[in-house]
């Protein structure tokens, strides 16, 4: 749900970028994209390893936290997605919460009472932000839809299922987990998301549909680990 201003748009608004301005983290709502925080196509080999590498029992890419009074239940398949979305978005972190402070092209902000709304010129310019590098004016419209109160981890997690069910793809993730036409639902709000082309929907580095497929597979069975099912 990035949308991202390109860099080559005037800083002093947000824009549409063109086709092709995008950066891998980034909820782009038809609007924008960005540019990826890390590597977008990990060797298969690694794809288990990164699935199953988080230890820290308390962190939010477990199911220790399935039930918190929002809209959006965290069951093993969508705690799995969501899992999914920061490994394609670079923000993953083995698992860490950390990756729920990350800003657009890599740096923290420690401040969770709010989107950080901080501008970062790099290859592209971008104020994207967060476990699914929401840029403000999407964060705003979702958490004003949502009362979102605060920029929290839980409250991240409950604005991207929100925009995950907006593109029509949280029933059939649900019942099928993460398809190969899920995936295309999804390309238009995350870059890094293919189509059924196999690209990203901003001409950007994009993750392909067997790498997220593993990725989403293998947490998904460590998760239902978890509940012994």
């Amino acid at each position: 749900m990035h949308r991202l201003f390109s860099a080559f748009s005037p800083a002093t608004r947000w824009s549409r970028p063109v086709v092709g301005a995008a950066l891998t983290a980034g909820l782009v709502l038809s609007a924008g994209a960005k540019q990826p925080l890390q590597n977008t196509e990990a060797p298969a080999e690694q794809v288990e390893q990164s699935a199953t590498s988080s230890r820290n029992t308390s962190s939010r890419a477990t199911l220790s936290s399935g039930k918190e009074g929002g809209r959006y239940e965290l069951t093993p398949e969508r705690r799995a997605l969501l899992n999914t979305i920061r490994y394609a978005e670079g923000t993953w972190k083995d698992g860490e919460d950390k990756g729920y402070r990350i800003i657009y092209g890599g740096g923290q902000f420690q401040d969770l009472s709010r989107h950080p709304e901080r501008v970062i010129v790099k290859r592209y310019t971008s104020a994207a932000a967060g476990a699914y590098q929401f840029l403000p004016k999407t964060w705003k419209g979702v958490a004003k839809e949502l009362k979102l109160s605060s920029f929290e981890p839980r409250h991240q997690d409950q604005a991207a299922l929100h925009l995950v069910e907006r593109r029509g793809a949280l029933k059939e993730i649900d019942r099928k987990g993460l398809t190969r036409n899920a995936m295309a639902k999804l390309a238009p709000e995350w870059a890094s998301f293919p189509t059924w082309t196999g690209r990203s929907a901003y001409g950007q580095p994009v993750k392909s549909p067997q790498d997220l497929a593993s990725f989403y597979s293998s947490n998904l069975r460590q998760l239902r680990n978890q509940l012994g099912a």
